[in-house]
């Protein structure tokens, strides 16, 4: 079933033979889940069904590339906390573990896929999710397991901290043999918390090492609360990216920017926990591959609204409306590896022919609107392969 979607006032598409990526008075043919013709609404082929978007402005969906969604309880009182002045440390999560451990795998299933259609209700195509919850064999594999059912890549994040009461060595080497071991068959990645409080230089260089031995793809949560060897690791071991970012050298940037790592920033986490706005706009200037995530968790970013995050590095990082939606669309999909076709899995984050035919349309002429008109619920009609899931 090809369907139709015309009346198109603005579209951004991200391929450059489209004037820089964008056309006017548009049209897209989605046919079996992929994107089958793009162009003037003019000379548009017929399909079998037909959409008309009355001037409204199109994109691809969003593609959030870091979320924590796989859990269970409430950090309502952190975050009171931290309002109140205290500052967040790593430690928070085992408040979080503790619950996630107790819950049943259908409460921490549902709590997931109601999560999941708030984000896919907001325009999220494409997401992300990691372990780290559980923080035992059996909880991360069931984490990793019921996430795999949902959502397009999961991430083993064995290393978020440490959990309370184990001893460091002996949980290390878990995270690194057996618990690894358990989940290298359902996720697509590994992640670590390199950080004051959670993991080194040298447990990070290890973990990344063991991912690597198992053909699994890495990333690194680093100089998220300061200044450290998160994106040196990063780089070094040609992770996809490197997320939070709000401590960075000149040095950090130039790694960055001479690499294909991507730096992966989440405004809505540092305005959570008032750090420092990661240095988007410095980060593109030097040339590095720049993403944006929602980084949607219970203690540090209780949101899944990537417009939100859009608008928030339009007016507090500097990026302009083109920049910031591009970092949260093919920047995503790069810092999962989806921007190139993969088997059984097309790519993601534009709307090119062959692409997965994922689509977004706002309730407004322009994209700028997500800016200009921050925190307003601007999403109009959403299409995730080629299926509508909102409209």
């Amino acid at each position: 079933m090809s369907t139709l979607i015309t009346g198109i006032g603005e579209l951004t598409t991200h391929d450059p033979e489209h004037s820089g990526g964008r056309l006017r008075d548009a049209a897209v043919v989605m046919d079996d889940g992929l994107i089958a013709w793009v162009g003037p609404a003019a000379n548009a082929p017929a399909a079998d069904e037909r959409y008309d978007a009355e001037g409204r402005a199109a994109l691809p969906g969003w593609v959030d590339s870091h979320t924590h969604l796989v859990f269970a309880g409430d950090r309502t009182a952190e975050f009171e906390a931290r309002m109140a002045g205290e500052a967040y440390a790593a430690g928070g999560i085992n408040v979080t573990v503790e619950a996630t451990r107790a819950a049943t795998d259908a409460q921490l299933e549902r709590g997931l896929i109601r999560h999941l259609e708030e984000a896919y209700g907001g325009g999220t195509t494409t997401l992300e999710t990691k372990t780290g919850y559980g923080l035992t064999v059996a909880d991360e594999r069931r984490s990793a397991q019921i996430a795999a059912r949902h959502v397009d890549e999961v991430t083993f994040l064995g290393a978020h901290v440490v959990p309370a009461g184990a001893d460091r060595a002996a949980y290390l080497d878990l995270v690194t043999g057996e618990m690894l071991d358990a989940v290298a068959d359902t996720v697509s990645a590994v992640d670590v918390f390199c950080e004051t409080g959670a993991f080194d230089e040298a447990e990070t260089r290890r973990i990344l090492a063991a991912a690597t031995a198992r053909g699994l793809d890495t990333h690194v949560h680093g100089n998220q609360l300061g200044h450290g060897p998160g994106v040196r690791l990063a780089v070094e071991h040609e992770s996809l990216s490197v997320d939070h970012l709000g401590f960075l050298t000149e040095g950090d940037i130039a790694l960055l920017a001479a690499s294909d790592t991507v730096a992966t920033v989440l405004p809505a986490c540092d305005l959570s926990t008032r750090m420092p706005l990661a240095p988007a706009r410095a980060l593109l200037d030097a040339g590095a591959h720049l993403a944006i995530a929602s980084n949607a968790n219970p203690g540090t970013s209780y949101t899944s609204s990537m417009g939100f995050a859009v608008a928030t590095a339009v007016l507090q990082m500097r990026l302009t409306v083109a920049e910031a939606v591009r970092a949260a669309t093919h920047g995503g999909a790069r810092a999962l590896g989806r921007h190139l076709d993969r088997p059984g899995k097309p790519r993601v984050g534009e709307l090119t022919v062959g692409a997965r035919a994922d689509l977004q349309i706002l309730d407004a002429p322009s994209v700028t609107h997500l800016a200009y008109r921050p925190g307003m619920p601007l999403t109009h009609a959403v299409w995730r392969a080629g299926n509508r899931v909102r409209g």
